[in-house]
């Protein structure tokens, strides 16, 4: 509570702070949208706010919204969420070096995270070193999550429930890109905190990564004392659209205490493919990822735990309409389908062969308004279908979501 305060605090301080600044010496540096770039830009392809000639920017999102969800006709009514307010600081500190920052309260305040805090050195165009609180670059989502770019208010259940969503640690790497006219070449390569037992020892009572980010302290210690590897190599054609594969592995158990070996290392390895393009003519937008994990679960525990999991997601997004609306030029009317499935379990029950389900598959439909390219008003349904291990008749979900998220 203490840490929470101490934010909040200087929140507050920062805000006053900006209250007295001469308005006339604020200059907006749009995201240029036109120009292409990889999912490993996004940290800094996002529209800041310049104080005048000084090296400080400003920034951040927000996302509220209404929803009505139902399970097998049982309802909890109506619900208003603030879902997120995330503000993003930056410094170009001298030549070649910059500091980025991204601070999120989640819930109205109720969970307050550093998901970003890192100074990027540039030694050459291919070799960059990064090093602070790093965003571990599995997948796409994970580093491209900010919510003014998706159709969608929900996150995608593949990189939030089954993936730890905006997973970031203590660590340290070099990434660097190429261009080479119509083509782009990127990559990441990270050593970082890592995993520990909370992935197999949680309330869930399943194999769940996502209970990792509950450890706040990952940014103090690695519980096994290895570090964690990321990397992620990718490839974009400006005609075709951007590639990326991604691996994250390391050892997650603590297997030795003050130097005895207490139980063999055990590790958790994560692989991920992901790719997006829009299709010429129609300017229809397709990006989706998808995930395999494998976690050395000990024999000792239940069937439940499973030692391999996989899932991923798709979006569709359809431009129908772009025009001058309400007096808002170039505003964009979007149709747009999410289509989603995870595996918790993958394997058959050694007693009889059958099949091991816990899956969850959905599909969700979506209208979006875009005023601008930074503000998006979004009507969801969403149709979810979940299956326990047993593979009991599914549980079905459904209702509306609606909300907002801009940029400011």
């Amino acid at each position: 509570m203490k840490l929470k305060f101490l934010y909040i605090l200087a929140l507050l301080f920062s805000l006053n702070s900006y209250s007295q600044i001469d308005t006339s010496l604020l200059k907006r540096t749009p995201k240029d949208s036109t120009k292409q770039a990889l999912n490993m830009d996004a940290v800094y392809n996002r529209p800041f706010l310049n104080i005048g000639k000084t090296p400080i920017a400003v920034g951040g999102y927000m996302e509220a919204n209404w929803q009505r969800l139902s399970t097998d006709g049982v309802s909890e009514g109506h619900q208003f969420q603030a879902r997120r307010l995330t503000i993003f600081m930056s410094s170009a500190i001298s030549k070649r070096v910059k500091f980025l920052s991204e601070i999120e309260f989640e819930d109205g305040g109720k969970e307050i995270a550093i998901e970003f805090a890192s100074v990027d050195v540039e030694l050459h165009p291919l070799v960059n070193f990064r090093g602070g609180i790093i965003m571990n670059p599995i997948g796409a989502f994970n580093q491209n999550h900010d919510g003014p770019k998706w159709e969608f208010s929900d996150r995608p259940i593949s990189a939030t429930q089954m993936l730890p969503s905006t997973f970031s640690n203590v660590g340290a790497g070099l990434f660097g890109k190429k261009y080479s006219n119509n083509w782009m070449i990127g990559y990441e390569a990270y050593f970082s905190g890592n995993f520990d037992n909370s992935i197999i020892e949680n309330e869930e009572n399943k194999t769940f990564l996502p209970a990792a980010k509950n450890n706040a302290e990952r940014f103090e210690e690695i519980n096994s004392g290895l570090p964690l590897f990321t990397g992620k190599i990718a490839v974009r054609n400006s005609k075709i659209g951007e590639l990326g594969l991604s691996y994250m592995g390391g050892v997650y158990n603590k297997y030795q205490d003050d130097g005895v070996i207490i139980d063999t290392k055990r590790r958790v390895d994560v692989f991920a493919i992901d790719f997006n393009t829009t299709l010429p003519k129609v300017k229809t937008f397709i990006t989706g990822e998808w995930a395999w994990i494998k976690v050395d679960v000990p024999e000792t525990y239940g069937q439940q735990f499973g030692n391999k999991q996989c899932g991923g997601f798709m979006d569709v997004v359809q431009p129908i309409l772009k025009s001058t609306i309400l007096g808002w030029e170039n505003a964009v009317l979007n149709i747009a389908c999410r289509m989603e499935y995870v595996d918790w379990n993958v394997g058959t029950f050694k007693e009889t062969g059958g099949n091991i389900r816990e899956d969850i598959w959905s599909v969700m439909p979506a209208v979006s308004f875009r005023p601008s390219s930074q503000t998006v008003f979004r009507l969801n349904y969403r149709f979810q279908k979940q299956t326990d291990i047993l593979g009991n008749p599914p549980a079905s979900t459904a209702g509306f979501n609606i909300g907002i998220s801009t940029y400011f």
